[in-house]
């Protein structure tokens, strides 16, 4: 049995922030065993045109993706909520093995158990190449600093 994993539904506008900025420090890391653990071990994904559901696979898609998006850095901006859903907007910025930039749109919907692990996410997501002089995500890799502006303050 899994311990809880707080905060838990059904969210207020606080929690709902807290847990958005949790799994975008989480993702940050690009270490898939610890981004699969937010998870329901059943969870549901829609990623792009990808549909599968498990933590292996969670684990199998997230190894894959951060071999291709390469200093991925992320910014999640709550969006709205209501009970035990949230709805995220987001952006990425990453580069290719060829050195390609890109920026990464996007918006998930997810949804959780009364534990607090995700047991469903749908994201959208459209990229846009970007040359290397555009990019506005310079901290180093990992957690984005607290006093690092968000999408909004961006103008994404």
């Amino acid at each position: 049995m899994e311990a809880p994993r707080p905060p838990l539904p059904p969210f207020d506008e606080q929690t709902a922030a807290q847990k958005v900025r949790m799994a975008e420090d989480a993702w940050n890391t690009r270490d898939p065993q610890r981004v699969a653990l937010a998870y329901t071990p059943d969870s549901v994904w829609r990623n792009r045109a990808e549909f599968f559901a498990g933590r292996e696979a969670i684990v199998q898609f997230l190894t894959r993706k951060w071999s291709k998006e390469l200093e991925y850095r992320l910014i999640k901006e709550l969006w709205a909520f209501h009970g035990n859903r949230i709805a995220v907007r987001f952006a990425y910025e990453w580069h290719d093995d060829s050195g390609h930039w890109f920026r990464s749109y996007g918006n998930e919907n997810w949804e959780f158990d009364e534990k607090g692990y995700m047991r469903r996410r749908i994201a959208s997501i459209n990229d846009l190449p970007i040359h290397e002089k555009d990019r506005k995500y310079h901290w180093a890799l990992g957690r984005r600093p607290d006093d690092h502006p968000g999408l909004s303050a961006l103008g994404l």
